[in-house]
C-alpha cells in the first residue's frame, strides 16, 4: 500500500531508512544510558526508609594517646656594641642571666675572642629561655666571620666560622648639613660605616673642623646576612668626599698577602705612616701647648693632645711599632710607650687597662688596639692624653708632618687599574644620584 503525500506516518519508515548508520549507533547508546541510570534509582512509591541496610563493624587501631611536651619558651634579642662596653654590660642589655655561660666565655679559647674584639656598632644577638639562661650568642668578630657560643646539654660548645651569604652591597649618598653622623643619619647609614669614612679621608680631612655645609659623599659599602638575618654592617668599598670643593676619592683594594688597604683613584695611598688620631672619631678636649692645668691650678707646658672620649673607648697603635713599656707611669697612670722608625716614639696616658697581649717588647701594627681610655693617674675625666716625639722633641699631633704610606706596588698597577675604573665608574654613578638609598 501507498501511503499518501502528506501522512505523517509515513515519514517514520523514511527517517530510519535513509539516515547515516552513526545517528542509530548514537540512539542506541543513549537508550542504554537511560537504562543504565534507572537501574541506580528508587521505583517509583517506594520510600527511602524501606531500602534495606546492612551494617558493618570494623576494629581501627588508634596509636597510643600521649600527652604533647609543651616546647620551651625563648626569646631572641638584638644589642650593638656602645663605645666604652663590656660583655657583662652587653649580656645585661641582652637580657642574659647566666653567670656559668660568662665564666665558659672567660676560660674557653674561642670564647673568650668577644672580650678582645667588641667594635663600636657591631651586633650581639642572644636566644635566651624565660629564665635569662642563654641558649645561643651570636657575635660578629671580624669581616665575614661569626663568634657563636652555644649551649649543649654538656655545658657550652663554642666556633668560629663564616657567613653563610655573600654581602649585598649598598650604594648611598648624602649631604652635610650640621655634621657628619646627622648626615649619615638622614641617609639610613649604619654608624660602623660612617666611621671607616671617617678613617678612610682622615689623612685629608680634619673631621673636627674642615666639615661645611653642602659638603657631599657617596659611597658603596657591605651589609652582612647569616642564614637571612642581618648580622652588620660590612666594609666600605668605594667611597667619595666632597669637602670645601675639593673632591676625594678612595677604592679598596686587595695586595698579594690579602692585606685591604684605601688608595685613591690614582694608585696612591690614603694612609699615613701615622694616624692623626689614634681614638675613634671624637673631640679635642685639650690641645698641644701652655694650659692651666686643671688639677694643680697653674699654667704648665701640655706635651700633648688630650681626646676625650667615654672610658673603655679603644685606643689604636698610631703606626707600626714596638711596645717600649706599658703599665703605670706617675700622672700619666697607665700608660703605653710605643717605638716607631726614624726616631718617633708615641705615648698613650691614663689608660683605664691594657689590651690583651700588651707588654715590653710586643711588636704591634697601626690600628692595632693596644688598650682602653680611662682616667688613671693625674686626669678629671675619662680621656686619652696622647704624646708624639721626634729625637725626643714634643710635636703637636694634630700639626706634624705626617709622611704617606707606599702607593700601589708596580707589579699590582694594571690589577689595581681595572679595580679603580670599575670604581670610577659606580662613584660617578651613585654621585649623580640625589641622597637615596640603592640596594
Amino acid at each position: 500500500m501507498n501511503p499518501k503525500k502528506g501522512d505523517s506516518v509515513a515519514q517514520g519508515p523514511r527517517f530510519f531508512r535513509f539516515a547515516h548508520p552513526l545517528a542509530f549507533g548514537v540512539l542506541l547508546l543513549v537508550l542504554a544510558g537511560l537504562s543504565v541510570l534507572t537501574a541506580f534509582g528508587i521505583a517509583p512509591g517506594m520510600a527511602p526508609d524501606d531500602v534495606a541496610r546492612t551494617w558493618v563493624e570494623r576494629e581501627v587501631p588508634l596509636a597510643d594517646w600521649a600527652a604533647s611536651t609543651p616546647q620551651p619558651q625563648t626569646y631572641v634579642t638584638q644589642e650593638r656594641v656602645l663605645p666604652g662596653d663590656t660583655v657583662a654590660a652587653i649580656l645585661d642589655r641582652l637580657g642574659v642571666r647566666d653567670a656559668p655561660a660568662l665564666d665558659f666565655m672567660r676560660g674557653d679559647r674561642t670564647g673568650r675572642l668577644i672580650f678582645r674584639q667588641l667594635v663600636p656598632g657591631r651586633v650581639v644577638q642572644a636566644k635566651t629561655d624565660a629564665d635569662g639562661a642563654l641558649v645561643t650568642l651570636r657575635y660578629f668578630a671580624s669581616a665575614g666571620n661569626l663568634l657563636e657560643i652555644a649551649r649543649t646539654k654538656d655545658g657550652f660548645s663554642s666556633r668560629q666560622r663564616t657567613l653563610g651569604e655573600t654581602p649585598r652591597l649598598v650604594y648611598k649618598t648624602g649631604v652635610i648639613d650640621s655634621s657628619l653622623f646627622a648626615a649619615t643619619d638622614a641617609a639610613g647609614i649604619p654608624d660602623p660605616v660612617a666611621l671607616q669614612l671617617v678613617r678612610i679621608f682622615g689623612t685629608d680631612i680634619d673631621f673636627h673642623v674642615d666639615l661645611r655645609r653642602g659638603d657631599r659623599f657617596s659611597l658603596v659599602y657591605e651589609m652582612l646576612y647569616d642564614s637571612g638575618e642581618l648580622v652588620g654592617a660590612g666594609r666600605v668599598l668605594e667611597a667619595q668626599f666632597e669637602n670645601a670643593g675639593h673632591v676625594y676619592q678612595a677604592v679598596l683594594f686587595k695586595d698579594d698577602e690579602g692585606d685591604d688597604s684605601y688608595y685613591s683613584l690614582d694608585g696612591t695611598s690614603l694612609a699615613k705612616a701615622f694616624l692623626r688620631s689614634p681614638v675613634e672619631f671624637t673631640r679635642v678636649s685639650s690641645g698641644f701647648g701652655r694650659r692651666f692645668h686643671p688639677i694643680f691650678k697653674n699654667w704648665r707646658a701640655h706635651t700633648g693632645v688630650d681626646f676625650a672620649a667615654p672610658e673603655g673607648t679603644r685606643i689604636l697603635a698610631s703606626a707600626d711599632g714596638q711596645v717600649v713599656s706599658a703599665g703605670v707611669r706617675g700622672g700619666y697612670g697607665n700608660a703605653i710607650e710605643l717605638r716607631h722608625g726614624g726616631g718617633i716614639t708615641t705615648l698613650y696616658g691614663h689608660l683605664s687597662r691594657f689590651a690583651a697581649g700588651i707588654h715590653a717588647g710586643v711588636r704591634v701594627k697601626q690600628g692595632q688596639v693596644i688598650g682602653y681610655v680611662g682616667h688613671t693617674g693625674w686626669a678629671t675625666g675619662p680621656h686619652l692624653h696622647y704624646e708624639f716625639r721626634i729625637a725626643g722633641v714634643y710635636q703637636d699631633p694634630l700639626r706634624v708632618a705626617l709622611p704617606k704610606a707606599g702607593p700601589v706596588p708596580a707589579h699590582l698597577r694594571a690589577r689595581f687599574a681595572r679595580v679603580a675604573s670599575d670604581a670610577r665608574a659606580t662613584i660617578d654613578l651613585v654621585s649623580a644620584s640625589s641622597p637615596a638609598r640603592f640596594e
